[in-house]
């Protein structure tokens, strides 16, 4: 199985996923998790931030993920680009895919900014940053909807997405939800 969690930077992805991961690797020990981040700097940082970069990085995920889930490991993944065709692949090709999106709204995004990306956008000190210089877009079949705004505390809501991936780990694509508190 792949879990692909995605949404804008700030959403709250690396965090669901490490929630989610020290909740499931007890009962799972197959379970592995790939972060975008982490699998930048495991490549040396050799991508930039436009555009053909990410998708690029995208595909570094989704062959990662693939070559992993065909060995009998469940993968967790937290990555930011969300390209249609790149998820239209994802569901075409990862077994067992179930896609999570960490809806947010800007405004939220950049009051929360812990990187300081959305701030340096928008003063122009900083390029590439999707949702203001590249452009996000939403997931249209995502399997999970989080509303990110009023999402639980972490553990908690890693809780409601394993039984929300329980309920539907028979079949290839789940019932598409939403969790909100």
């Amino acid at each position: 199985m792949v879990i692909w969690v995605t949404g804008l930077s700030g959403s709250g992805k690396t965090t669901l996923c490490n929630a989610l991961y020290a909740l499931l690797k007890p009962r799972m020990p197959q379970l592995v998790k790939l972060d975008g981040d982490e699998i930048r700097a495991a490549f040396g940082d050799d991508l930039g931030h436009a555009e053909a970069d990410r998708v690029r990085q995208i595909q570094r995920i989704q062959k990662i993920s693939g070559m992993l889930a065909e060995q009998g490991l469940a993968v967790l993944v937290a990555a930011l680009y969300a390209h249609p065709d790149l998820l239209a692949w994802n569901r075409a090709n990862l077994p067992r895919y179930f896609e999570i999106y960490l809806k947010a709204d800007l405004d939220f995004l950049r009051r929360r900014d812990s990187k300081g990306l959305y701030g340096k956008a928008e003063l122009g000190v900083m390029r590439n940053v999707v949702g203001i210089d590249i452009p996000w877009h939403a997931p249209r079949q995502a399997d999970l909807v989080i509303d990110a705004i009023s999402a639980h505390a972490p553990k908690r809501l890693a809780a409601e997405v394993a039984e929300a991936i329980a309920g539907v780990s028979a079949t290839p694509t789940g019932n598409t939800g939403t969790l909100v508190p």
